[in-house]
């Protein structure tokens, strides 16, 4: 039996999709190993959407391109935003078997199963591991229409195509099946899930009827996009009680200049607006962000903006990360790449100096509270699992808890995670 390795990096989009390729190979008769160099196939599923990961990218191409002359049997397959739409890259790696893009799990299908013509719908994915996951990727839509001038994206994913709900909701349902509790919904913009379809759906009647499977305990979704989040989603995650009252919501840059530059489509103020809507309807909601330093002919006022907008506004999370320019994208066409590195890091390491602070009084404010825990599983001895506002909690117990909702009460906390009391558990 052959065996396969998937090197996987990038967002939850890639991890969602590298976990389906497991499935349809798992099917096919492929076995997992988790050592590269004992595995017959190797699949790179990649990410460039920041120089550093596309670096990365090229970097295991050189390497396995040594194995590959080592090994002429071995089949090097990649998938991912480094396949680009003219399969430039073809010529560039001409060891590399087969690229396909992302989400063209037919393409890999027929090379994987001699050439024959095969489809996802002949061949269903099977869990990939021996121990189901708790939790469990769901992607929805695909692509996006937004064009943000910094970001890669649309170029390497197209435009935004959705799922539709019955396919959904036939997924989730075989998830829960197999022992999923929580699935999170995945989009580049999920807020524009189903207007593209020839039937018109939303985000908000989906979650309504994902509600209503028996056996999902929890739906989070990601990631939304401030200009195309309604009211209306923001009363219908009000209204449901498996809908987790997290939301990530990027704001990119806390300066209107910048804004319009990086072609974001809402002002500071609309962005305030936003979140005051959002805080007065779901009660207790937990914020996460992300945040982009050292955009094009960023000034310290301008940086110092954004600051000012994460202490306003006060994140429980906030995701930051130095501007790299992108070939293709109209902000590398139009602006030069002319804040300097020192200042990039600078900037950087401000902001997550500033948001520790901020995560951990937010957090210390949890010390001596019940909160219920999704356990995912051990790490170091101790199980972990999440808070319906997705913070990351670990206890002790003897029990095995792994699946099951169990309420702690915190004891220690930090700007990262919480420690809680072993609970009491009915084992029954």
């Amino acid at each position: 039996m052959p065996n396969y390795y998937i090197w996987t990096i990038g967002c939850q989009m890639n991890k969602a999709e590298s976990s389906k390729i497991a499935g349809y190979l798992k099917r096919l008769g492929y076995q997992a190993t988790d050592t590269l160099h004992k595995a017959d196939m190797i699949v790179l599923n990649t990410c460039v959407v920041r120089q550093s990961a596309e670096t990365k990218v090229e970097g295991m191409l050189g390497y396995l391109k040594g194995m590959k002359n080592q090994r002429p049997e071995l089949s090097i397959i990649v998938t991912g935003c480094f396949v680009d739409s003219d399969a430039r890259a073809l010529k560039s790696f001409p060891y590399v078997d087969l690229f396909f893009k992302p989400s063209d799990y037919p393409a890999l299908l027929n090379w994987a199963d001699g050439y024959t013509p095969r489809s996802t719908r002949e061949i269903c994915p099977v869990p990939a591991k021996a121990e189901i996951e708790v939790v469990a990727y769901v992607p929805i839509i695909q692509g996006c229409n937004n064009f943000c001038s910094y970001c890669i994206v649309p170029y390497r994913r197209g435009r935004e195509k959705s799922l539709p709900p019955d396919e959904v909701i036939c997924e989730v349902a075989r998830l829960v099946g197999i022992g999923v509790k929580e699935v999170t919904l995945l989009g580049q913009n999920v807020n524009s899930y189903g207007q593209d379809l020839s039937v018109k759906a939303s985000l908000s009647d989906l979650l309504v009827a994902l509600n209503e499977i028996n056996g999902l305990h929890r739906i989070r979704f990601l990631t939304n996009h401030p200009k195309d989040m309604s009211r209306k989603l923001i009363k219908t995650i009000a209204s449901l009680d498996k809908v987790c009252r997290h939301i990530n919501l990027p704001l990119q840059s806390g300066d209107d200049g910048i804004l319009a530059a990086m072609r974001r489509g809402y002002t500071s103020a609309n962005y305030r607006q936003l979140v005051d809507n959002i805080r007065q309807d779901i009660s207790g909601v937990a914020m996460s962000t992300d945040v982009i330093v050292g955009f094009p002919n960023e000034s310290h006022k301008q940086f110092e903006e954004t600051v000012g907008m994460l202490e306003e506004i006060k994140f429980d999370t906030v995701h930051v990360a130095t501007y790299s320019p992108r070939s293709g994208t109209s902000a590398s066409r139009e602006h030069e790449d002319n804040v300097p590195a020192k200042i990039k890091k600078e900037r950087l390491n401000r902001i997550e100096e500033v948001q520790t602070n901020i995560a951990a009084n937010i957090n210390a404010a949890l010390t001596g509270k019940t909160l219920e825990v999704l356990v995912e599983g051990k790490k170091d001895g101790k199980w972990f699992g999440r808070t319906r506002s997705n913070k990351l909690v670990f206890f002790d117990s003897a029990d095995n808890c792994l699946g099951r909702l169990v309420d702690v009460t915190i004891v220690k906390t930090s700007a990262w995670s919480l420690r809680a009391k072993s609970p009491q558990l009915d084992n029954n």
